[in-house]
């Protein structure tokens, strides 16, 4: 099966802090921007080089009912701080707002959860300890933390210099065991990820994005967000094998390169063709690289997140002088370990703050972390960790909190990954208004990207008046964009936006820069 990288997805890359009207809601928690800009930002067209003229509704005609842009379905709705409606088109109808889906979970967490929420993972014994030995197992018991994870989780953590690694939360695990006295387990380390569902994968994602990392399987327990990244360089000659290296190798992959160098002048084909085989480790990837091509990484999704996060431990443990001599194992079933469950925890881990979770979700649009907190609104607000019991809290928020008609969305999953999730324009400009009135905002609004910095909107509105002024979730899947978010005026008001745009058979980049026009006009409207 293929790694299909069309969707919008994004690593966790450093996060510049936000400016603007809106930085006053959040000064209180978070460190100053200045200082932190992104260097070297990429100079990025402007949306149009002419000016349009006539009313707001007259502008928006000319980007939105010209060829080929009106051949697509548009949804736009956009208010001002004090309710005024700017424009609307299709503002009531349906539509599939791909990683725009992300503003309900992190809303409802930072609303739902406790303002100081961190998820606990805990390591329980399934046997007795005596004189630093487990003569048992070692239970691994995850509750759903997608942190165990290498990255700046935002301005605050950039400003402090303390980035993750990727073992950095094994490792705390790790030394808090060995401080404990442990040196030896007899039994196995087991990755217990029945804190969620069994489900791993939503059946409404397509097959041909199961392997790519942003359709990473959801437990309980997960690592590096459950993929492998595989870096590719070219060989040293034309026809040679190219040099690719897998991290982090745990010893449960078996990788086979069956691709090939190409000329200089070829395209690179093989980031398309890494396939696994359905339910293994076995891996192998074919094509071509372009010789002289720069190195570059391709992550592919792992079948078993509760083995890999018990295997990386493991890792971790070895390397502080603990031994295990039954290996790794995994469990999704609740049961199997309930009695040593029921038992103090040899030790804790907390993990990092909700905004930390929040952050890559908005900011990179990080779909497992998505999926990971949907299953953490269910299990803690309902007892059952499964999208079903997650999207009901999401609903029922979105229904009894925001006040928004329940005929305005329908939802299948966290991330926006799968296409059955609608929403009108409406019911995320009332979302976005709520937020911005809401004592917990300040996560939400610090991670949303802007133009120009770290995020998903780097190259986009650079050099326009709205650079430093937008801030907004961005999304896209097949034949489907769409941009909601908040306009910073410079006079001090504040507009709330959504455009959707669905069903357009115009290239990816063509359309966000349509979109982006459609923004600068309205951030013109007085």
């Amino acid at each position: 099966m293929p790694v299909v990288v069309h969707r919008e997805r994004g690593q966790v890359p450093p996060r510049v802090g936000p400016g603007g009207t809106l930085r006053a809601l959040v000064a209180a928690s978070l460190v100053a921007s200045s200082g932190l800009a992104a260097q070297g930002r990429p100079a990025a067209a402007s949306p149009r080089s002419r000016p349009l003229q006539g009313s707001l509704e007259r502008r928006l005609a000319q980007l939105i009912d010209v060829p080929p842009f009106d051949r697509a379905t548009w949804g736009v709705y956009a208010v001002d701080d004090r309710g005024r409606v700017l424009y609307q088109r299709n503002a009531d109808r349906l539509f599939v707002p791909a990683s725009n889906t992300k503003l309900v979970v992190t809303a409802a967490a930072l609303v739902l959860l406790p303002a100081d929420y961190r998820v606990r993972t805990s390591l329980y014994a399934n046997g007795v300890v005596a004189a630093g030995v487990l003569e048992g197992d070692l239970v691994f018991y995850g509750r759903g933390d997608p942190t165990f994870y290498a990255g700046c989780y935002g301005v605050d953590t950039l400003a402090a210099g303390v980035c993750d690694s990727t073992f950095t939360a094994l490792d705390a695990i790790a030394d808090s065991l060995r401080s404990k006295g442990l040196r030896r387990i007899t039994g196995k380390l087991v990755g217990d990820g029945s804190y969620f569902e069994p489900k791993l994968i939503h059946p409404g994602w397509n097959a041909f994005d199961l392997n790519a990392w942003y359709a990473a399987p959801v437990s309980g327990l997960g690592f590096h967000g459950n993929s492998v990244d595989f870096t590719i360089a070219p060989g040293d000659a034309v026809d040679r094998p190219p040099v690719i290296t897998l991290s982090p190798d745990l010893g449960l992959i078996s990788f086979e390169n069956r691709a090939r160098t190409g000329p200089p002048d070829s395209n690179s084909t093989i980031e398309d063709n890494f396939y696994r085989a359905p339910g293994t480790w076995d891996i192998w990837a074919v094509g071509r690289v372009a010789l002289g091509r720069a190195p570059w990484t391709v992550s592919v999704a792992l079948p078993d997140p509760n083995l890999y996060a018990a295997r990386a431990l493991a890792f971790a443990l070895q390397r502080k002088g603990v031994s295990i001599e039954g290996g790794a194992t995994s469990t999704t079933d609740s049961l199997a370990y309930r009695t040593a469950r029921g038992q103090p925890p040899l030790a804790e881990y907390r993990g990092r703050p909700l905004g930390d979770i929040v952050f890559p979700i908005l900011n990179t649009s990080q779909n497992w972390f998505a999926e990971m907190l949907v299953k953490i609104l269910g299990r803690e607000l309902t007892g059952a960790g499964s999208w079903e019991a997650g999207l009901d809290v999401e609903r029922r928020f979105l229904v009894d909190s925001v006040r928004i008609d329940s005929m305005a969305f329908a939802l299948e999953d966290g991330s926006g990954l799968a296409a059955g999730n609608l929403v009108t324009p409406r019911a995320f400009v009332q979302l976005l208004g709520y937020m911005r009135r809401h004592p917990r905002r300040a996560p939400l609004l610090a991670a949303l990207p802007r133009p120009g910095q770290p995020g998903t909107l780097l190259k986009r509105l650079v050099g326009t008046p709205f650079e430093s002024r937008v801030l907004a979730k961005t999304g896209s899947i097949n034949r489907v964009n769409s941009l909601s978010g908040y306009i910073e005026r410079p006079d001090g008001r504040t507009i709330t936006f959504s455009v959707q745009a669905n069903s357009h058979d115009v290239s990816y980049s063509q359309m966000l820069a349509q979109i982006d026009s459609v923004i600068v006009e309205i951030g013109k409207t007085k």
